[in-house]
């Protein structure tokens, strides 16, 4: 696999409980389209993984290490809206 430019841009990270393929590559192709029309970039630029949590893993793994933390820059954090 050939990394372009560590310049490219974004690069989307998610974590989520484990899901099948398909649903994977349908939520995926949504961000995809999402950033390419919204953020402007072009399709090469982006970067997305995806990082299954098993459910009994997610408040150590996930709430406590990552989500407290840095509960100052979600935007969306528990289903609400952090911004008007």
């Amino acid at each position: 696999m050939e990394i372009k430019n560590i310049t490219d841009m974004p690069y989307i990270r998610i974590k989520a409980y484990p899901k099948d393929q398909a649903t994977k590559e349908k939520v995926v192709e949504a961000i995809n389209k999402a950033f390419v029309d919204n953020w402007g970039c072009a399709p090469e630029a982006i970067s997305i993984s995806i990082e299954e949590i098993a459910p009994e893993n997610w408040v150590e793994q996930v709430e406590k290490a990552e989500i407290e933390p840095n509960a100052d820059k979600m935007l969306i954090l528990n289903g609400q809206k952090k911004y008007v």
